[in-house]
């Protein structure tokens, strides 16, 4: 069979090509606008977010650990100018460009998403149910019945087909439908039905879910902003008061104000640590925490004192801030003197427990001036070693606690002198010790005996260096003091989103349809539904609708 002369294969053979029209500007920014809007570009966006973020918990960044940026610069300083370089920004990861575009984009697609969705809903809120098919028996659930009176005239069979019509939308009404009467004449035939739907309320907690989601985003940009979180050691009987400079260590966003702290003094009377005793009746728990609580005295800005506590999950909150207990441990008071007699050192160093069940700890004391050698050289010294709460010796010969209150406390340290590495320009943590420029004069490294002290106690420091003092062994308690203005609204948008998640999983969005058909010598009643989405009970509630149709009728 031969082809037309102006049949064309594909290579323009024919003489007619097809050519699709140039998409132009407005064309390209249309495509890339309702690909940004897309529903599946915002689960892209919202997984490249989660991904992006895990440079920031690998990488130390400058909000949160300045110092961990400028050891990271120290220890890689060929690695270090490339991960800080502008495009990739390693050490500002939240703030850099790449992260902010995922997040503005993110932002931007949520609402392109939901806007347009909430416009459609509306409309269709307030529109009709849709026509009654033509053909219900396509549908789910079809089932119809007969009604046969042959003796009845057309006008009666019509008038009964109007009734059960009627009836049916009475149920259906009182079903929370929304139901529209329809009446259709085909090929000499009277078709009356009723049209319901109801399920809007699942598109409406879904436009919820997905609004609130956005409310999230923008709640937790706000706080970012303006969060403030600082901490706080405090050794019992100290005070320290709300202003940035008497904290250890704070966070806080880039449009914080630090005149927008309430002023307050806060100090910490003593904590109470209640132990698991043997008049508890349980031997095998002998020794852990039943309860910690801080006995706290708070401070108004007239002076005026007031007493609190602070518990583990329970925090005290002071003008919308909740202050947090969040550690505690031994602080032992230690006083040092030189050859001389004269005083260098005289504080309480918090140890940092090693294990929560016995409370054995360790610190270190820093004394970078006073102390001079036996030429008469001025040195710097450093103290490490362990605080055993209740000590006991094991078979070996080593130390260990058994208990972790004081029934048998005792200090031991290992003497180093030397360099400490302050005057290197990098911020040192006072809880370690960096002895790569340091003699060490006592310990088992080199075959002499640790210092051992217990409270009131004073022994020689090797060398003819002078004393040491163990005056006393207070506790510490580790408090975080946090800010955040929009962390209400985050919990708000965070039940809607909720919420609105749990309403559109369990409300069924359907469509129903009674029918009354007249024939020849009676009427026929159908019934039929369809699902929006998955339905299991939807064939049982036509059947139920249709058994109470039957019974009013």
């Amino acid at each position: 069979m031969s082809r037309p002369s102006d049949y064309d294969d594909g290579t323009g053979a024919g003489g007619v090509r097809a050519e699709s029209p140039e998409l132009g500007l407005r064309g390209w920014l249309r495509w890339f606008w309702r690909q940004l809007t897309s529903m599946r570009v915002a689960l892209i966006l919202l997984l490249m977010l989660a991904v992006a973020a895990i440079p920031g918990s690998l990488l130390p960044q400058r909000s949160a650990d300045p110092n961990g940026v400028i050891q990271y610069e120290n220890d890689h300083p060929k690695l270090f100018p490339i991960l800080d370089a502008f495009p990739i920004q390693a050490f500002d990861v939240y703030g850099s460009v790449w992260f902010s575009s995922i997040y503005l984009l993110l932002f931007i697609s949520l609402i392109g998403c939901v806007l347009p969705r909430i416009a459609h809903h509306w409309k269709a809120w307030r529109g009709q149910p849709p026509k009654t098919p033509a053909r219900l028996q396509r549908m789910a659930g079809f089932t119809e019945i007969r009604v046969s009176n042959p003796d009845a005239s057309d006008a009666e069979r019509e008038e009964f087909a109007a009734r059960a019509v009627a009836e049916a939308a009475a149920i259906l009404k009182r079903m929370r439908y929304r139901v529209q009467v329809q009446r259709v004449e085909r090929r000499g035939a009277v078709e009356l039905s009723a049209s319901a739907e109801r399920g809007y309320l699942r598109e409406t907690g879904n436009l919820l879910f997905h609004s609130a989601l956005v409310g999230v985003l923008v709640s937790v940009a706000v706080g970012g902003l303006y969060t403030f979180n600082g901490q706080k050691v405090l050794f019992e009987g100290e005070t320290m008061v709300n202003q940035l400079i008497d904290y250890d260590t704070v966070n806080s966003g880039n449009w914080f104000q630090s005149g927008s702290l309430d002023p307050f003094g806060l100090r910490l009377n003593d904590l109470d640590v209640t132990y698991v005793t043997p008049d508890d009746g349980n031997i095998d728990a002998l020794g852990l925490v039943k309860d910690y609580t801080a006995n706290m005295t708070l401070i108004a800005p007239d002076g005026t004192e007031s007493e609190e506590t602070i518990r583990v999950n329970h925090p005290l909150r002071v003008h919308g801030s909740p202050i947090y207990l969040i550690a505690n441990g031994y602080a032992p008071q230690v006083t040092i003197r030189n050859a001389a007699g004269t005083v260098v050192y005289s504080e309480s160093m918090p140890f940092i427990p090693q294990d929560n069940m016995t409370m054995t700890s360790l610190g270190v004391l820093k004394v970078p001036y006073g102390i001079t050698d036996a030429d008469g050289e001025q040195v710097q010294m450093g103290l490490r070693g362990f605080f055993y709460p209740t000590q006991v010796e094991l078979e070996s010969g080593a130390y260990t606690s058994n208990y972790p209150d004081l029934e048998n406390p005792l200090l031991t340290l290992d003497v180093f002198t030397g360099d400490l590495g302050l005057d290197g320009g990098i911020p040192q943590s006072v809880y370690a010790l960096d002895t790569s420029n340091m003699d060490q004069l006592t310990g088992r490294a080199v075959d002499k005996k640790s210092l051992e002290l217990r409270p009131g106690q004073t022994v020689d420091l090797p060398n003819g260096l002078g004393t040491i003092t163990l005056d006393a062994v207070p506790r510490y308690a580790s408090f975080d003091v946090m800010r955040n203005p929009a962390q209400i609204w985050v919990l708000v948008f965070a039940l809607l989103s909720l919420g609105g998640l749990i309403w559109s999983l369990f409300v069924p969005r359907r469509r129903m349809w009674a029918k009354a058909v007249t024939t020849d010598d009676g009427i026929v009643l159908q019934y039929a539904a369809l699902a929006r989405g998955d339905d299991p009970s939807l064939e049982r509630a036509v059947e139920e609708f249709r058994d109470r149709h039957r019974d009013a009728l």
